[in-house]
């Protein structure tokens, strides 16, 4: 064999080298794959309707009401399945959406989307408002697939026109806060999914040169370095998920605020229009002024300021929410007190927001409670007149809603009570600990501790006590130190998700991290994971990264961390919104001390060589959930498809036109949406049933107009764009939130793979991993986590106990509690935790309603009474019944709005008659008393209006309980009921319309829903009462024997009258014709007088002898010629 020559030798060496290429280029494909990935983002603008097609910046959400620039262009679609007699309106601003990745062109970027065939799909969320008693409490979503459409640039063809994609922007009465989705519909760049804030600004509005302005002062452009560096960081302080405008102050010697509708996306600087005044007197100490404003909160409609001891606030211009409740200037409120803080109150209750106000002075030790309800106001709260104290200062409040319970961190002063407060003036130290329980006796160290706030999660009861330490507690009275915090540190200000994760900010602006259920902290700046996270954002060359920033706030969006920083890059200074990456920080830290040197067995490597080695810190690798439901039943989300009209271009690019048209059906279908909740249901239990419902049988029609591109104006409606989806899939995710009727109960499953291995090894990964479900209120619900190894899974049972809720309208006074999915291990001496928490709703869940089923009674009227007799004016929305029928039968349904469930409601209800009127305009409500004379088997005053056959009443006996069975009702209409004898009008047998109250609250248990309605019932063919009756009877017969009287004597006289009649005539036509005469006869000798005179003297007069010849000769003129002589 001949050695091996040098070219053998060099090929070999291309061939390991061109091997080891190539493992690492695969590796380098998948990071590629993943950096485009992820540098790849959407981008949301508001563009107002006349300036769709503009490549100009957002507009600000001003304009709140639909606007009618859409009708012409529905007049153009007359051969098209709409409705032309209904009225098409439109939205004032439009979605105007694109994307980007990092190095690249925008522009281009866009126009090969399209051509791939790229479409985002947009999914709008109106969140549900505060004032439940004004507005319906629902879950609504939209769904639309953004339109592609051309610049109005100029461009030399039409592949390289600048281009965009667009979708109305809905708006929604009673909603102020929107979240935008934006998704793509997987064909085209793989873009991540993203969330935008589209809030109604009502501080804003038009002035008189058309430019927009700032209601409550006067935005400035320029921002000086002065306001944010070197200035400690403040909280961000509104009401969770319901402010659509947030605000910060804390601007050194400035009266401004940043604000903002899109969570910082986008903010400005307002300098507001207060006076800046300020009181100081003896009883209301301040150490010198300044106009910074220290407290800023905001509601859904109202903010609220705090500037040195005084307090303001401003209530915004919401025509979705309120008719005319708006300031147009900032109110000074408790003017004669001093405050020296405002304390915010996160979630709202029974229907309003809340704040909550701290005086000093001369009033130290009180507290104001202000309740907004679309106007400002409040109630002062002062301490208990029993309180045997010298001197009560109150540091911090804070409200829980739902239990109705104030909590206050007081420091009192006097005799017997120990300083700063009891129980917490004890002394602590445990570092090194997990955790020390303090029953208040324990004295560990001679550092004191200083409360400095609370604060609580309503979702799972915890309770914080915060100052140079962290205390919590779930039930107020056994607290839990957490020694990881350092006494050397003070808090500032927690920020809580509410989602089960805490950030504490220190007076030195450390960050601290808490996952909630744990006792373990964790510093997050400064340490040596920051330090790791901004190296490789540096390196990326990262614009959120400056070697030079202050931190202006923190604040949790979506469950994520963000801060407000300010950079300085030189000259050029900005603010900007940055993510907290909290899970790779995290590890980075972790991964700090955990890099090992060890030795590769002997057996995969001949020679010992070091290498590194890294612990796996997670307890387990990967966790997935399956058989989950679907999700519309338990999140209660109502969703809407609307679909942009198909363009007859080739270019598949949209006009004005049909994005107009596009716009008008957007807010048709959500006006069809809000007309459905109606007492009388629809034969079809779907609200877009009435659009189509006459246009379905010509679909293939309009289908052939499309495909000959003969559709007027250019496009095509396709009605099965425009539709209710009721079947949404899960996507293995736990819910956002979950809604529990009585005796609800919620199932999934958790996949678990752990350090490399699976549950498919059995026994001995149960004792790495181990699954619990922790319940912040067990004993109104009970959780059960079974294992099953064959399947290699831990199902989850959620399940409500039918104990803490009584009834309730559907949405209204929820209980708010938690659920949390624990996953632990244990492993040598290494511990993990995972954690999933989600909110549950307790109580009627939103969505379900109870509505007359006028279908079914009237099909079971006609079988039961042989016949229906309807009124002379009929009417499909509220068709008659007749009082003479036997019985009368109800009948009602259950509608689930949210899963197109609709069925016969079987429980049992109480029906009153609580209004009426002869005619709809006439009708009245009736007071209480009223209602029970009307209604109540035990009346006595005659006053029932109908009773039935059944024999079950309420406990008091007091009104009849019905049921699907027992419906029947018998009119009665008693002597003092308002229905009794009515007049008719006219020929008309009398009619009433009944206000009924149908409720099934107290009688029927098989639910937290009170199903309460109210529909007007018109019943015609009321009967007259006795007197009424013969008094029609008596007047009916004198009339007509008067009648017959008349005839007969008219015919009697008749002959005598006919007689004198034609006697008297001829009496008149004799003396016409004598009077025709003598008129005659006088006025011809007048005029022969006067002809002969003419010749004669003028003075001449003929005497009466001459009118006497004259006469006698015309009589002998007169007579017959045959009496002449010849």
């Amino acid at each position: 064999m001949s050695p091996a020559s040098p070219v053998w030798l060099r090929v070999r060496v291309l061939w390991v080298l061109w091997a080891l290429l190539a493992v690492l280029l695969g590796p380098w494909r998948l990071w590629a794959v993943i950096y485009d990935f992820h540098e790849c983002t959407w981008h949301v603008v508001l563009n107002e309707f006349q300036r769709v097609g503009e490549n100009l910046e957002s507009d600000q959400f001003v304009h709140q009401e639909p606007v009618d620039t859409v009708r012409g262009v529905f007049n153009m679609l007359v051969d098209s399945p709409i409705n032309q007699r209904e009225r098409y309106l439109g939205f004032p601003y439009y979605l105007k959406i694109n994307y980007s990745c990092h190095g690249q062109h925008s522009e281009d970027l866009v126009r090969s989307g399209h051509l791939m065939g790229l479409k985002p799909l947009v999914l709008v969320t109106f969140q549900a408002p505060v004032n439940f008693y004004r507005w319906k409490i629902e879950q609504l979503q939209i769904q639309m697939e953004a339109a592609p459409f051309r610049s109005k640039e100029p461009c030399m063809a039409m592949e390289v026109c600048v281009m965009s994609w667009y979708t109305p922007m809905p708006i929604k009465n009673g909603s102020v806060v929107m979240r935008v989705d934006v998704s793509s519909n997987g064909l085209g760049p793989i873009i991540p999914s993203k969330r935008f804030h589209v809030n109604i600004n009502g501080f804003l509005k038009m002035g008189a040169d058309n430019r927009i302005q700032f209601t409550v002062g006067d935005e400035l452009f320029d921002i000086k370095p002065r306001y944010f560096v070197n200035v400690s960081s403040r909280p961000l302080w509104y009401n969770v998920d319901q402010s659509p405008v947030l605000i910060l102050g804390g601007i050194p010697n400035e009266k401004a605020l940043l604000m903002t509708s899109t969570n910082f996306r986008e903010f400005s600087l307002v300098e507001l229009s207060i006076d800046s005044c300020w009181v100081g007197s003896f009883y209301c100490p301040q150490a010198d002024f300044s106009a910074t404003i220290y407290d800023a909160i905001s509601t859904e409609s109202t903010l609220f300021i705090r500037q040195n001891q005084l307090v303001y606030y401003y209530t915004g211009t919401y025509a979705t929410l309120y008719d005319s409740s708006h300031s147009s200037k900032w109110v000074r409120v408790l003017a004669s007190e001093c405050i020296k803080r405002l304390c915010p109150v996160y979630f709202s209750s029974n229907g309003s927001d809340h704040v909550i106000a701290l005086t000093t002075g001369k009033h130290e030790g009180y507290l104001h409670f202000g309740t907004i309800t679309g106007k400002a106001g409040a109630a002062p709260v002062g301490p208990s007149p029993l309180l045997p104290v010298d001197r009560c200062s109150i540091t911090w409040a804070i409200f829980i809603p739902g239990q109705n319970t104030l909590m206050m961190l007081v420091e009192i002063q006097g005799p017997g009570y120990p300083t700063p407060c009891c129980p917490l003036s004890l002394l602590c130290s445990a570092r090194g600990l997990e955790f020390l329980m303090i029953l208040g006796t324990e004295s560990y160290t001679n550092t004191p501790m200083v409360p400095k706030g609370l604060s609580f999660n309503l979702y799972n009861n915890l309770l914080f006590i915060w100052g140079n330490f962290l205390l919590q507690s779930y039930n107020a009275e056994n607290f839990i130190y957490l020694a990881d915090f350092p006494k050397e540190s003070s808090i500032k200000y927690m920020v809580n998700s509410f989602r089960g994760d805490v950030a504490i900010v220190t007076e030195t602006e450390e960050i601290w991290y808490l996952l909630e259920g744990t006792y373990h902290l964790y510093r997050i700046f400064p340490s040596h994971g920051w330090d790791i996270h901004v190296s490789l954002q540096v390196m990326k060359q990262s614009s959120l990264y400056a070697s030079k920033e202050t931190m202006v706030t923190l604040f949790y969006e979506e469950n994520k961390l963000y801060q407000l920083v300010y950079l300085t890059h030189g000259k050029q200074d900005h603010l900007v919104k940055r993510l907290v990456p909290m899970e790779k920080l995290l590890m980075y830290e972790q991964h700090k001390q955990i890099h090992t040197v060890v030795n590769c067995p002997p057996t995969l490597m001949p020679r010992s060589h070091p290498t590194l080695s890294f612990s796996n810190l997670c307890p387990f690798e990967v966790m997935r959930l399956g058989n989950l439901p679907n999700p519309q039943a338990y999140t209660r989300q109502e969703r809407y498809l609307a679909r942009p009209p198909m363009v007859l271009n080739p270019s598949g690019f949209h006009s004005e036109n049909s994005l107009a048209v596009y716009q008008g059906l957007v807010y048709y279908l959500l006006r069809l949406h809000s007309k459905y909740h109606k007492p009388y249901a629809d034969p079809v239990h779907d609200p877009t049933w009435r659009w189509w419902k006459n246009k379905k049988q010509d679909e293939d029609y309009y289908f052939y107009l499309a495909s000959n591109w003969l559709s007027t104006g250019g496009v095509h409606i396709d009605m099965d764009s425009y539709e209710k989806i009721y079947d949404l899939k899960p996507d293995y995710r736990l819910p956002e939130r979950i809604f529990l009727d009585k005796g609800g109960e919620y199932h999934f499953s958790i996949f678990l793979t752990a350090r490399g291995h699976s549950f498919e090894m059995g026994t001995d990964v149960q004792s790495k991993v181990s699954v619990g479900v922790v319940l912040a209120d067990p004993s109104c619900m009970e959780s059960l986590v079974k294992q099953k190894v064959l399947v290699k899974r831990n199902s989850v049972t959620l399940r409500d106990k039918s104990l803490c809720y009584d009834q309730g309208i559907s949405g209204h006074h929820l209980m708010k509690t938690s659920m949390m999915v624990k996953v632990r291990s244990k492993i040598g001496r290494e511990r993990g935790d995972g954690n999933l928490m989600v909110p549950v709703f307790m109580g009627p869940p939103p969505g379900k309603r109870l509505a007359f089923d006028i279908t079914y009674t009237l099909k079971y009227m006609r079988q039961q009474n042989k016949h229906y007799f309807d009124c002379m004016h009929e009417d499909s929305e509220m068709p008659c019944f007749l009082y003479r029928d036997s019985l009368f039968y109800p009948f009602f349904l259950i509608q689930d709005l949210v899963t197109g469930d609709s069925g016969s409601f079987k429980g049992s209800y109480v029906l009153k008659v609580v209004g009426g009127g002869p005619s709809l305009d006439s009708v009245v409500d009736y007071n209480e008393e009223e209602v029970y004379r009307y209604n109540s088997p035990l009346d006595k005053t005659g006053s029932r209006i109908w009773t039935t056959k059944t024999s079950e009443t309420t406990h008091d006996m007091a009104f009849y309980i019905m049921s699907y069975e027992r419906s029947g009702i018998e009119w009665l209409c008693l002597e003092n009921s308002p229905c009794y004898d009515m007049t008719p009008q006219g020929i008309i047998a009398p009619e009433f319309f009944f206000k009924v109250l149908v409720s099934n609250r107290g009688v029927d248990n098989s639910t937290y829903c009170n199903y309460q309605l109210i529909f007007l019932l018109h019943i015609h063919g009321l009967p007259l009462s006795a007197k009424r009756a013969l008094f029609i009877v008596i007047v009916s017969a004198s009339v007509l024997v008067g009648m017959v009287i008349l005839y007969i004597l008219f015919c009697l006289l008749w002959p005598y009258v006919v007689n004198a009649c034609n006697h008297l005539r001829w009496r008149i036509n004799n003396i016409i014709a004598s009077e025709s005469y003598y008129t005659y006869a006088t006025s011809s000798r007048a005029f022969s007088v006067s002809s002969q005179s003419s010749f004669g003297p003028l003075s001449q007069v003929p005497s009466v002898d001459d009118f006497k010849v004259q006469d006698q000769k015309h009589k002998a003129d007169l007579e017959p010629a045959e009496k002449k002589k010849p």
